[in-house]
Parts: C-alpha cells; structure tokens; sequence
C-alpha cells in the first residue's frame, strides 16, 4: 500500500458526515445520561450551550420511552456571536469538557479515540453502500464486516489506540481483511494449555493445524536443538507479535523461553470484539480469541493467561446447566464454549505487578466453538448487533427482518424475545446467573428472517453468579460475586432494556413498522408469561420486581470519561457503577 492510498479515506467530505454523526450520538447519548441538560426551544426542538456559554448547539430531537433521545443529524448546527460555525466534533468535546466531567489528563486520549472512531467511519463510508434488505439475506461474515455503529452507547467506540492505518486496514473487521495468525513455541515451564472435558493438546492442536503444519512447526524447533515435547504452541495476533512481544517479551525470545514458529496457513477474520477470529478457510473450525494491547472503550484489550486456566470449566460448567434446563432447552439456547486455552506467564513481570495489570495480559488465547456445525439447513447466523444496524437510506436490518419473515412485526418480536430474553430471565430468576447480553455477544440463529435461537458467546469472562452462597466446582469458583441487592436486576434493565432494546424500539417506532407501545407491551407480555409458567420462583419474582416503577439510570460514557484506560475496577465491579437518578421502567405501565 502506498502512502496515499492510506488515507484516500479521509476526504473533507467524509469527515464532514462522520463528524455530524458523531455529535449526534454524543448529543443524544449525553443527554440520555443527563451530562447535559438540553434546553427546549420549540416543540421538539432544543439547544445545548457550551461550558462557557458562548457557543451553541441547536437540533431537533423526538424524546421516547427510556429518556432516548432520537437527535435528527441534519438538524443539528453550531452557532456562536450570531454567526453559524461548521460541526467540529473534537472541538464540541473541548467546549464541553467540564459539563462531561472530562479531566485534564483524560480529555488528549478521549480526543485520540474520537479520532480513530472518527476516522473508522470515514473508511466505511467509501464502502460500497448495502441495503438493510441485503444484510437480512446476507452471510454470516458478511453480516460481521458490514456492522458500521459499533457499541450503541458509547460514543467513543472504536479507539483501537495502537492500531496505525496500515494495521487499522489490515486488522479491523470493517476492512474484511484476511488475517493469518503468527504461531509462537512456549515453554512448558511459563505457558499452560487448559481444556474442557475429552480434549487432549496434541490431537487438538493437529484438528486446528493440520498435520503437516504441525511437523512443520516441530521441525523448525529441532532446528534450533530444541525438543517439541518440552513447548506449548500459542496463536498470537500479528499487531501483537510486532508490536509487544519483540520489545516486551524480548528476553523471553532470546532465551528460547518462546520461539517464532511462523504463520498459521488459515486465513482469519476479524469479529466485531477486534481480538476474535472466524476461520475463513474452515468455518467449521474453532475461533481464536487472542491477546491484544491496544486501548478500546475503556479497557487494554489484553488476555489473562491466569483467567485463561479456569476458562474451558466454568464453559463445560455452564452448558451442562443449560442441558439440565426444561426451559432453556425449551427456548432452543445454546453456548459456543470456549473449549480450551493457552497462557504465558511472563515470571518477571508478574513479580512486578498486581493481578490485573496489563502486563500479565499480553500472552494468551482462547478456542471457542464455531457455531457454523450446528446449523441445520436453511439456518443463517447473524450478530445481534445487526438488528440495530440502519443502512444508507435509514433502513435497519431489524426491520427488513420484520418485512422478510411475513410475520406481524410484534409476533415476529415476541420470537426474538423468546429465544434471547427469556432465557435472561430464567437464569437470573432461577440461578442468580447473569451475561453481559450486548448485541456482540449474541448469534441469532435465523430462518426466512424469524428468529429460531439465540446462541450467546464470550463466557468465561462476563458471566457471573450473583448469590455468595452458590455452590459452584471449585474450578468455577471465580464467577461468584457479591452485588448489593438493589443492583441485582440492572443486568437486565441496563444490559438489555436501557443498552440494547431502547434502541431496538426507537428504530421500529421511527420506520413505522412497529409503535414503541406495542414494543413495550410484548416485552411485558413475554416477561409475564415467563413468570407465569414458573409458580415456584414467585418469591424471586416479588423480591426482584421486573415491573417495578423505575430502576437506576446506569452510565457508561460516564465510566469512559471518567477513565479511559480502566473503565471498571474489575476487582470491584458493581462498585464502578456511575449511577445517576432513575429511568421509568417502560413495561411498568403493563
């Protein structure tokens, strides 16, 4: 690639449209969480000021259930002295820098990622534009790679702090670039492969290698006189092997604690997390989830190497549960586990630093389960995420589904409903078991456009069990937390209603394919339903009210800008909640 070529996507046009986006979310999102107070000037119309109060930011907005506020992009201008100014989004973040509580240290980094987030939108604007109908008949990895929003809530999304252009257009999942993976040996005496019940290293490595790569690999250890029996092999993401491990790990290298083997001969891409990998070449094969050291949305994206021992028993704990379950069998649920992995544990580094450090974060990876083997004909897997995607012409995917499968769009809801929200329901109410539930942890297993399963992914790390009494194995153990009784429920108001649905509602209301009302009320219904047809967790029901007036308004941004090196204090999770004022619960009413 040429110099040029490089940054052919970043035109003043481009920047211009990407700019005015930007500020829309940050507009709509801020308000939401109350960082700003929009001031209302006609009837749906508002101004927000400037910390000084000398520059002026006008916009139309319609205000939905949730507190949401749908901001019209094309209505939003900048004013000061009387005068109209251009949109600039990183000047509207230094204008407001006090009212959004960003410091002096934080607010260069937070301009750094709006930047990149910036400029990532800028290069999906040169793609060729596909329609939400499209999309809803599309691909699985083409569904992946057309995904354009990232995080629905957060403004600074797509940081990738680390990332030049050049390994942006090679590694990002929106450039679709084929990735294969650098292999690294590592010595058995620092590295440690962990797997679920009835895998064994050698013939699992050979499954996911090939044979022939395998003896490649040993032959370049007996190379250098060293014996294949006494290393561990570990796939690492190329950035990271440039980037970290050379530099940081050099000591490692020279010593033949680990040694370059060479590129893997599948090609990968990259998921919508950055750090995971689809097999390209054999879809059937695991994904890989990798360490990589880069900053996005509020935390380094490393990769424990001691969180990874653990990982493949808490996903055989989980799926046996799910097995065991009339009602998650009932809904048709599925995990793809995370089946084995590998860690290097860099002794010097660790002797220097507290558990979650990202230098402990450096050197692992993770095999999940491809979903594709389970597939039974006429199937199609999408993202989650994709249900909130809206083309170029306004369309979302969510509605073209809606239009495709025939349905009423509230039954073709309520089947959404059944496959992805009860089964949150009936873990939190039955087992005090909790996801992180977002659109990119979720596959949707559909046919002609209706929702038949939902497969939830990513686990080891985000789920947890709320009781402290639990009895767990005791590999399992970690996943126990203790969270006051008053937050228990936000994984469900904030994760889904307030972070995923809020959105899912607004986009339906505003096609006209579906009023926020009925939205609402097959939410309501579904819930009471569920509650229904399990008489003997009443009690759990009443002590933890889903029908409750109102919840606690739970911000993310807030957490980003307050820090965006370690959103979260991960020994303390709940503890980092920023919390501020409540919401109307929108199924209260039913």
């Amino acid at each position: 690639m040429n110099l040029a070529d490089a940054v052919a996507h970043l035109t003043p046009e481009h920047w211009e449209r990407a700019s005015r986006q930007l500020i829309r979310k940050a507009l709509a999102e801020f308000a939401h969480e109350r960082l700003i107070e929009p001031e209302r000037t006609g009837e749906g119309s508002y101004v927000v000021r400037s910390d000084n109060g000398l520059t002026e930011y006008r916009f139309t907005a319609v205000r939905r259930a949730l507190d949401h506020w749908q901001v019209d992009a094309a209505s939003i201008t900048r004013h000061r002295d009387g005068a109209e100014l251009p949109l600039a989004a990183l000047d509207f973040f230094t204008e407001l820098q006090k009212s959004l509580g960003l410091s002096d240290e934080v607010l260069p980094v937070y301009l750094e990622e709006i930047s990149s987030t910036l400029s990532s939108t800028c290069y999906k604007l040169t793609k060729p534009p596909v329609t939400a109908a499209e999309l809803a008949r599309a691909e699985f990895q083409t569904v992946e790679t057309s995904m354009t929003e990232g995080h629905p809530c957060f403004v600074a999304n797509n940081g990738r702090l680390g990332f030049g252009v050049h390994e942006y257009l090679s590694y990002a999942p929106e450039a679709a670039s084929p990735v294969r993976l650098v292999w690294l040996a590592a010595h058995r005496s620092r590295a440690a492969f962990t797997a679920g019940v009835g895998i064994e290293y050698e013939p699992f490595v050979r499954d996911e290698l090939g044979a022939e790569t395998v003896e490649r690999f040993h032959g370049v250890l007996r190379g250098q006189g060293l014996d294949p029996a006494d290393y561990l092999f570990i796939p690492v993401h190329p950035w990271q092997w440039w980037n970290k491990l050379t530099v940081t790990f050099a000591a490692e290298v020279a010593r033949r604690h680990l040694v370059l083997l060479g590129e893997g001969d599948d090609e990968y891409l990259a998921q919508q997390s950055i750090r995971t990998f689809f097999n390209r070449s054999a879809p059937h094969k695991h994904y890989v989830k990798t360490a990589l050291s880069v900053l996005n949305m509020g935390f380094m994206r490393g990769l424990s190497a001691a969180y990874m021992e653990a990982t493949p028993a808490i996903n055989d704990w989980l799926a046996q549960l799910i097995e065991r379950d009339e009602v998650l069998r009932s809904t048709g649920l599925s995990i793809i586990r995370e089946r084995a992995a590998v860690g290097y544990r860099h002794l010097e580094y660790e002797q220097a630093t507290d558990r979650y450090s990202p230098y402990r974060k450096m050197l692992a990876a993770l095999w999940r389960e491809s979903p594709v083997p389970t597939l039974k004909e006429g199937e199609q897997p999408a993202t989650m995420a994709s249900l909130l995607h809206v083309d170029h012409e306004g369309a979302s995917v969510a509605g073209a589904l809606i239009e495709r499968s025939g349905l009423a769009p509230a039954e073709w809801l309520r089947r959404y409903l059944r496959a992805y929200y009860v089964p949150l329901l009936h873990c939190f109410y039955a087992y005090d078991l909790v996801f992180m539930p977002h659109g990119e942890n979720v596959i949707l297993v559909l046919r002609d456009g209706v929702v038949q399963r939902a497969i939830y992914k990513d686990i080891a790390e985000e789920i947890a069990v709320m009781d402290p009494e639990a009895v767990l194995p005791p590999e399992v153990s970690r996943i126990r937390v203790e969270v006051p009784e008053d937050k228990k429920l936000l994984s469900v108001f904030t994760d889904v209603f307030d972070c995923f649905f809020r959105f899912l509602a607004a986009n339906l209301a505003t096609e006209g394919v579906l009023d926020e009302d009925t939205f609402w009320r097959t939410v309501a219904e579904v819930t009471r339903e569920y509650q229904q047809s399990r008489p003997e967790l009443a009690e759990k029901f009443r002590q933890y009210d889903m029908f409750a007036p109102e919840f606690a308004l739970s911000c993310l941004n807030r957490l980003q800008l307050r820090n965006n090196q370690q959103m979260v204090d991960l020994a303390d999770p709940s503890g980092a909640l920023q919390l501020v004022g409540t919401l109307r619960n929108p199924i209260a009413g039913f």
